[in-house]
Parts: C-alpha cells; sequence; structure tokens
C-alpha cells in the first residue's frame, strides 16, 4: 500500500474530455482526464454500476511507449510531477534517470474503482459493490482504448496493482508486451487476509457508530504494522516510553512506536474515505487469478521481510505462471519496498524494459 501526500480538489471536467495540458510548463507532456463509461458496468462479482466515471493520467514525452504504473489501494493517478518531483506517490521510484525511466515513457495511471479520489467510488454511505482486480483490468483496458493505446509496453503493478496487472495479463494478453509485479500474488495470503479483516471490521463499526474518521485512524494505524518490517521497527523505535503527559503520574506511557502508528494514522484519516478503504481492502483479500491462463512475460519481484506477501507465495505462483522471472530482493522497508527501493528496482526495470544507461 502506498502513501499519496496529494489531496486533489480538481473540478471535474468535461466527460472524456482531457484536462488542460501544460506542455510549456514543464519538459514532459501532461494529459488528464475523466473517462465517462457509458451504459451499465457489470461487476466480476456480480454487482452492477451505472454512469462509471474514471479519473486518468499520461505524463511523459509525446510518442514514447506508455508503462502503466499501479500502486496500493491508496494509490492515485498522480504517480510523479514533472513540476514537483517529490508530489507523486511514487516518487521515489518513477522519474527522470530512476527505475521507471520517465526520459524513455509515457506513465499512464488512474484512479481505482472504488477508491478515495476522483473516480466512482462509495459516496454518501449509499452501499456500493464489491470489486475485483478483473474490474479495475477491464476498466484499464477501456481506459487505453479511448486514448488510442494500443499496446503497452509494460505494466508495473505493486501490491495492489500487481494484482490488477495480473488480472489485466489473464484477461488482456495480447494488449501488454510485460507484467512488472512487486510485492503481489495470485491470491490473498490468509494471515494478511486476517490482518485486514481485523482492520475492515475496525471500520465498519466506527461508521455505525457515526465515529468513521476514528475507525479508520485506527485501522490505518494497525495496518502501518504489517507494511515494514520488524528490523526497521526495532532499528526506529526502540528507545524509552515517555508519560502520556510529561511530568505527571498516574497517566500511563506512551510508546515510540505508538506515536508513529497513530500519527501516521490520523495522517491518513484525513484524505481517504472510510468506506473506501473498506471496499478496496476487500478486494485484495477477494483477489485471485488463474496464474496458469496468464501468457504475457512477468517479471516478477518479491521482497523477502514483506508480510503481507509472503516469499513463499512469490516463488509458487511464478512457478504456475507460463512465462515468468522471479527477483528476489531484501529490504527493511518490508511491503513498502516497492516505494522506497530505486537502487534495487533499477536494474531489473532495465532489464526487462529494455532501457540502457538506467541509474
Amino acid at each position: 500500500m502506498s502513501k499519496d501526500p496529494i489531496q486533489m480538489s480538481l473540478k471535474e471536467p468535461a466527460r472524456n474530455q482531457p484536462l488542460a495540458e501544460d506542455a510549456e510548463a514543464v519538459p514532459s507532456r501532461v494529459r488528464e482526464g475523466i473517462l465517462a463509461v457509458p451504459g451499465e458496468f457489470r461487476l466480476h462479482f456480480g454487482g452492477m454500476l451505472t454512469s462509471v466515471s474514471i479519473a486518468w493520467r499520461l505524463t511523459g514525452p509525446a510518442g514514447a511507449p506508455v508503462v502503466v504504473a499501479l500502486g496500493g489501494i491508496s494509490a492515485t493517478r498522480r504517480v510523479w510531477q514533472p513540476d514537483e518531483p517529490r508530489a507523486g506517490w511514487w516518487h521515489e521510484v518513477v522519474g527522470p534517470g530512476l527505475a521507471l525511466d520517465t526520459a524513455h515513457y509515457r506513465v499512464l495511471s488512474f484512479d481505482y474503482l472504488g477508491a478515495s479520489a476522483d473516480s466512482t467510488g462509495p459516496r454518501d454511505g449509499v452501499p456500493f459493490p464489491s470489486v475485483s482486480a478483473y474490474d479495475q483490468a477491464e476498466l484499464l483496458l477501456r481506459l487505453i482504448n479511448h486514448l488510442g493505446v494500443a499496446f503497452l509496453r509494460a505494466i508495473a503493478g505493486a501490491s495492489y496493482g500487481g494484482m490488477v496487472a495480473l488480472a489485466f495479463g489473464e484477461r488482456y494478453p495480447d494488449r501488454v508486451a510485460r507484467l512488472v509485479v512487486i510485492s503481489a500474488a495470485d491470491r490473498a495470503h490468509p494471515m494478511a487476509s486476517a490482518w485486514r479483516v481485523v482492520q475492515r471490521r475496525i471500520v465498519k463499526h466506527a461508521i455505525a457508530s457515526g465515529q468513521p474518521a476514528q475507525g479508520l485512524e485506527l485501522a490505518r494505524a494497525l495496518a502501518m504494522a504489517t507494511y515494514r518490517s520488524p528490523e526497521e521497527f526495532a532499528a526506529r523505535f526502540s528507545g524509552a516510553p515517555r508519560r502520556a503527559n510529561e511530568g505527571a503520574e498516574g497517566e500511563g506511557f506512551v510508546l515510540p512506536v505508538e506515536e508513529y502508528l497513530f500519527a501516521r494514522g490520523a495522517e491518513y484519516a484525513q484524505r481517504y474515505r472510510p468506506e473506501s478503504f473498506v471496499c478496496l481492502s476487500e478486494s485484495i483479500d477477494l483477489h485471485r487469478v488463474d496464474a496458469a491462463r496468464i501468457f504475457a512475460p512477468v517479471t516478477a519481484i518479491a521482497v523477502r521481510e514483506d508480510q503481507l506477501v509472503p516469499l513463499g507465495d512469490m516463488r509458487a505462483m511464478v512457478a504456475r505462471l507460463p512465462n515468468a522471472e522471479l527477483h528476489e530482493i531484501s529490504s527493511v522497508y518490508g511491503h513498502d519496498a516497492f516505494l522506497k527501493e530505486n537502487r534495487r528496482l533499477a536494474p531489473i526495470f532495465a532489464n526487462c524494459l529494455n532501457v540502457e544507461g538506467t541509474a
């Protein structure tokens, strides 16, 4: 999962029209818009939506091959910002000279169906149907058709985005040259699902109690404990506890890790919709694709310290895939390594995307 520090306040543009482009202000061309999907959109698990809207963004040199970049359930279409390099959610990996080098590729992304950004999602407490990675893949197909992109150079998907990439590769192998799948398998691990089930119960209870933001803060705090490795927590949070009220007795103590978890939880609750968290967290746990039917070439990247997607699951998936290679890396960032480890990801991306000189 990933953090997106941007709170978007875009005014919705005309349907199926790009937002204003700013090609002269920045080196790379930026196109952005909202695709309106006409009629009924039938979902993989049997639900149905009408008037679905998908917000998208395409950034990079005009005419360059297109790579789709997808992240965790909190990721948005703002993968990187040419005019503000550290603003995008994948800014440590995507950009000029980085692992996904925007000097060579145009980067396409979209706000997930069901998420908390500008695509169709839960609003105002209205019940929202269950969403599958297959639904996200179908919307990606409709998006590239709308943009006139006949063939994707790759889909680079991490966490939930890797699940969407696998779903796309199974359904539409003739539209993509390669899948780059980081910390995502063909099905969710029951232990990871156990953590997420508790998180969703917390949020649902808080919504029913009239305290949705507080519930999301607690759920996100719990989730943060699963994203990184025990080694990183030991290095960062081994300090002594402090009294809840400095100088006062009988007020209890606050642990260093406690301050971190709840600070991140509070930050997240300010910018993400609780109902969207429930929707896409469930989508992760419902994820199951048929690896044997994914004929697009797959470069899988596993993180040995990942608590949510164990190395064994990645190895087992690669064994089931008809055309796949597995790269194993180590990182104290655990599941969040895809956000941080440009140095380790760069040579893998350069090799599988056939880019020379990626630093």
